[in-house]
């Protein structure tokens, strides 16, 4: 929008009128599509991990719903500096390679999604009414069943690491789990409504989907096992929460998605 405004030229007082700028195409797309996509990205991977980022400043309503159609671009990211690990504990015990690149693993995800794992294990395996289940979710502090979730859930992933025969499946399961975990995002409702979860929901699953094409394409098998993991902890997990999940299950569904896709690369 133009702004009038006056100046004093000699004695003369010139008044410029209002002026509307033309819209180049290229601010256009810039302001419609770009834009949005690299602040749904920088979102995505500020929230999913604990890259140096800068900071993202206020979130806007529906900015947490659009960018989780970023969570497999996310996963591209982790599984290129996985493989990277993997490369440089080579010459390494497999075992001791293996404990360095699931440090990292953690690492880089901040233990978000291990942290929601150990959750639900703490949650939904107890014998509890449904509103138990959701305050123990929201509670920090773990109990028996968590522990043992989480100590089996590394060890398994710690196995799988092990025995890899190449690095592959490390870049290819991060990005498989995430897209996976856009499908029970998008079946299941909130078992919060007021959570970061349910904000998060209904996001543009197109085009997560689309960002981990390749993945599938290149390992048809290992898309299908991620799918088929995500959606029976998701399936479970509304069994014990009357119908919805939530922001703690999602965690889980990608830790469990990850350890599943790397098993069905051994085999």
């Amino acid at each position: 929008m133009g702004i009038a405004w006056g100046g004093n030229i000699g004695r003369a007082n010139i008044q410029f009128a209002p002026t509307r700028p033309r819209a180049s195409s290229y601010s256009t797309i810039s302001r419609h599509i770009v834009n949005p996509v690299l602040r749904g990205l920088h979102l995505a991977h500020t929230f999913l991990t604990t890259l140096p980022f800068s900071h993202v400043g206020e979130v806007r309503d529906g900015e947490f719903r659009y960018a989780s159609g970023f969570y497999p671009a996310v996963g591209w990211t982790l599984g290129a500096l996985l493989v990277a690990a993997h490369f440089l504990t080579q010459g390494l015990p497999s075992g001791v390679s293996a404990a360095l690149v699931l440090a990292a693993w953690l690492g880089l995800t901040g233990m978000l999604h291990f942290d929601g794992l150990v959750d639900c294990g703490d949650a939904l395996l107890a014998a509890k009414p449904v509103a138990k289940r959701l305050e123990i979710l929201g509670d920090v502090h773990m109990g028996a069943f968590g522990l043992g979730v989480g100590a089996v859930h590394l060890l398994l992933k710690w196995s799988a690491l092990s025995a890899l025969p190449n690095a592959w499946a490390l870049l290819l399961a991060p990005p498989l789990a995430r897209a996976a975990l856009l499908i029970p995002m998008n079946l299941f409702p909130a078992a919060r409504a007021e959570s970061l979860g349910a904000v998060s929901r209904e996001g543009n699953w197109r085009v997560g989907l689309l960002i981990a094409l390749p993945a599938a394409i290149i390992a048809p098998k290992l898309a299908f096992v991620a799918v088929l993991a995500a959606l029976l902890v998701a399936w479970w997990a509304s069994v014990r929460l009357n119908g919805g999940i939530s922001g703690d299950v999602y965690g889980a569904i990608v830790e469990i998605t990850e350890v599943a896709v790397l098993i069905a690369a051994l085999t």
